[in-house]
This record gives structure tokens, C-alpha cells and sequence, in this order.
């Protein structure tokens, strides 16, 4: 961004609205930044309150785009439920505390500096077994000690950040990676056989794959009730779906009940890279804010829903195809009022909206997939990208169609 970020971008009433409207968003916090001065020194007086020391693990679910080519919604989730509850329930067992809402087929805990590296390695060594074992889908699990920013229930700074991006972009299924950090506080003796990964060079040192080990065999897990995004019903529901997989008429029952069509809108906006991480920081979650603005002023309730704003990423859903493109339109229009630019992608198709605390939502489905890959993986910033089932929808005369595979699936977008 060319100038500094000002309150004056915003409307007045934005930073009075009520949680329930902002959701997680720490809009008191974004406030004070907008009223300083922007600097360094600001952004760590700012955070100094929210530091904490100890371990950060995120996993990712590996296949799971070409497994929503094969099975339908409900069943993706019943089958993304199974490790969630295995993560949650060892992790648990050992202190550790888990870290937002579990919405899409990833998790993030958090454990205590007085956890010994060993006790957690062995414990992620035993969740793989568990998972091997029972789970029909595989995890890749990424984990780093290091100082960390607690906000609004979530975890933010430079390495949250890049032991988050290891685990979702570059683990296998049964992976785990740890950093260098906590091969350092292993005992020189240790029992683990680990290798290093030539092929990364995150700031945060070395990573290690870990290839064998000790497992804590008397280890039970206590609580797998991880924070789920549903309602109590919906969950009670995936619960005995995980059980009945094969009764067809169960299944039909649950997605008459449950789930909805929709034509979902994925928009990202392009953030300027500054020198330090911790401003970088601050100008994400003023994007998320601007993001939060433009939606609330542009948004018809009775025709579209905001699902979520999350840094410079927002996800709408609507009913009608071509109130979606209106509404992605205008809204780049807006974003470059400000100099700001952004990629959007847009599918429909069947989706499960659920209800998060605050009275904010999340969202699950193939069209979220989709328009992440068609703007996120392949899409250029400035552009708008359709998929081919918006075919039927709208008329994409006017864009230039595009094929290409990605994670083994060949997509068809119409880029305008």
C-alpha cells in the first residue's frame, strides 16, 4: 500500500459494531493501530500483551480435493471428523489446548513450554498410528517451538505462519516435520530417527521429518470433543453418519435436512509486503476490517450471506449466479477505489453453512475448493475467475476460458 492505513477508509461505525456482527476479528485491537503511527515500535507495544511462548502444531488433510471428486459432502465430513478427533483428544492428554474453530479439515494446538519435545514428538508419533489405523484419510502434521501472538483465539506471527504453510503445502499423508527448535530441546540421547528436509529453508531453520520413535503406548486420549464449527444437532448427526456410512437412506435424510446450494464467492485481496512481519501483520487484519466494511455496506441480506472474513480473505454465498458476479464486481471496483487489488473465484454447488460463536459462520463443500483453487492457486491478481458450472448461470461470453489440472483434477474456469 502506497499511503498509511487510515481510519477514514472505514465507516464511522464500524469499530462500534457489536461482536456478533465482527466475529473473531479484533477490531479494538485494528483501532489502536489505525491511530498510531503505524511504526515498528508501535505494532510491538501493541502485541506485547498477546505473547506466548511454547509449541505451535498444525496439521492438514492430504487428498482431500480429489476425494471430493469421489464422495459427497456429508460423507467428507464424517470422514475429516475421524483425525480432528484423534488430534484433539491425544493432544489434550498432554496439555495442549487447541487453537480456533476447526471449520475446514485442518486443526492447530498449542502446547505449554514446559511440555519436554520428547513427550510431544512420541505423542504425535502415537496420533499417526491412531489415525493410520482408524481414519480413512491421512494427515500431515507440522510442529515448531518458538514465540507466538495469542489474539482473539487465534495464532499469529512470522513463524505461526510458516510452520502453518509447511504443514498445509509441503507434508504427505503420515508426515510429521518438526523445526529445528524442537530437535534442540531433544535430549542428546534421544530415541527418534529423523532426516532432514533438504528441500525447504523456512526462516525458522532447518525441518526434520521424523521417521521412527519411542510411542507413549499408556497415553489415553481425554477429550475429542475438538471445537467444532456445527450446530449441537448437525454434530450429533455426523457423529452416527461416521457409524452408518453405507445407509444410503440415513444419508439422503441428512442432505435434505442439512445441506443447501449455493454460489459461493471467494475474494482475496493483495496485501504490499513491508519490512517486518509485525506491521505486515497489523495491515492484515486492517485488510480483514476494510473487507468486514465493504461486505456489511454492499451486502443484500435477503439474497446473500457473508460466511467469513479472515485476513485479506472473504467468503460470501448466494442463491443467485448473477447477483454473485454483480456483487464480485462491485466489490474489486471498491477494493481498487483504494488502490487495492484482488482475485476472485466463484462455483455453486452443495454446500453445509453452520453457525459459529458470536453468531458468525463458517462454510464446507466442493465450491469452496474450487474457488480457492481457481483464484488462489492458479488466478492472477485484478482478475475474475467462473467455474464451469457458473456456465449455467451466467453469461461468460465475455471471459476466456482456461483449463488446467491441479491436485490431479482437471478444472475449466473462465477468467474475466
Amino acid at each position: 500500500m502506497i499511503e498509511k492505513l487510515s481510519k477514514k477508509r472505514y465507516s464511522t461505525n464500524l469499530f462500534d459494531i457489536t461482536q456478533d456482527i465482527i466475529g473473531a476479528l479484533p477490531l479494538k485491537l485494528v483501532e489502536q493501530w489505525l491511530s498510531s503511527e503505524q511504526t515498528q515500535d508501535d505494532a510491538l507495544q501493541l502485541l506485547e500483551s498477546h505473547k506466548v511462548q511454547g509449541y505451535n502444531v498444525s496439521s492438514d488433510s492430504v487428498g482431500l480435493t480429489k476425494l471430493t471428486q469421489q464422495k459427497g459432502l456429508l460423507e467428507i465430513l464424517a470422514i475429516i471428523n475421524q483425525p480432528k478427533k484423534i488430534l484433539h483428544g491425544y493432544g489434550k492428554a498432554i496439555g495442549g489446548e487447541s487453537v480456533g474453530i476447526w471449520a475446514a479439515d485442518n486443526s492447530q494446538m498449542f502446547y505449554p513450554d514446559s511440555l519436554s519435545a520428547s513427550t510431544l514428538v512420541s505423542t504425535l508419533l502415537t496420533i499417526q498410528d491412531e489415525i493410520a489405523n482408524s481414519c480413512q484419510i491421512k494427515i500431515g502434521i507440522g510442529a515448531h517451538y518458538g514465540n507466538f501472538y495469542s489474539i482473539s483465539g487465534g495464532l499469529y506471527g512470522a513463524e505461526a505462519d510458516e510452520i502453518e504453510e509447511i504443514a498445509e503445502n509441503h507434508t504427505c499423508g503420515g508426515e510429521i516435520l518438526i523445526s529445528q527448535a524442537i530437535c534442540d530441546r531433544l535430549t542428546p540421547n534421544h530415541n527418534f530417527t529423523i532426516e532432514k528436509r533438504n528441500d525447504l529453508n523456512p526462516t525458522i531453520g532447518n525441518i526434520y521429518r521424523v521417521l521412527d520413535g519411542i510411542r507413549l503406548s499408556g497415553l489415553q486420549p481425554i477429550d475429542q470433543r475438538y471445537p467444532i464449527p456445527y450446530s449441537e444437532d448437525f454434530y450429533d448427526d455426523l457423529l452416527e453418519y461416521e457409524t452408518r456410512l453405507t445407509d444410503q437412506d440415513f444419508a439422503h435424510l441428512l442432505l435434505d435436512k442439512y445441506i443447501q446450494n449455493k454460489v459461493v464467492v471467494l475474494i482475496e485481496s493483495k496485501n504490499e509486503v513491508v519490512e517486518t512481519h509485525e506491521v505486515s501483520m497489523f495491515n492484515q487484519l486492517s485488510f480483514s476490517a476494510l473487507m468486514k466494511d465493504i461486505g456489511l455496506r454492499l451486502l443484500d441480506k435477503k439474497s446473500v450471506a457473508e460466511i467469513k472474513v479472515l485476513s485479506s480473505l472473504g467468503i460470501y454465498a448466494f442463491d443467485d449466479g448473477i447477483a454473485a458476479v454483480n456483487f464480485a464486481q462491485t466489490f474489486r471496483q471498491e477494493l481498487a477505489k483504494q488502490n487495492i487489488t484482488c482475485r476472485i473465484g466463484i462455483d455453486r454447488g452443495e454446500v453445509l453453512i453452520f453457525n459459529l460463536p458470536f453468531g458468525t459462520r463458517d462454510i464446507a463443500g466442493s465450491p469452496v475448493n474450487v474457488a480457492s483453487k481457481m483464484a488462489q492457486d492458479k488466478g492472477e491478481f485484478g482478475k475474475l475467475y467462473l467455474s464451469a458450472s457458473m456456465r449455467d448461470l451466467v453469461d461468460v461470453s465475455g471471459f476466456h476460458e482456461i483449463k488446467y489440472s491441479i491436485s490431479g483434477i482437471e478444472i475449466t474456469s473462465y477468467e474475466g
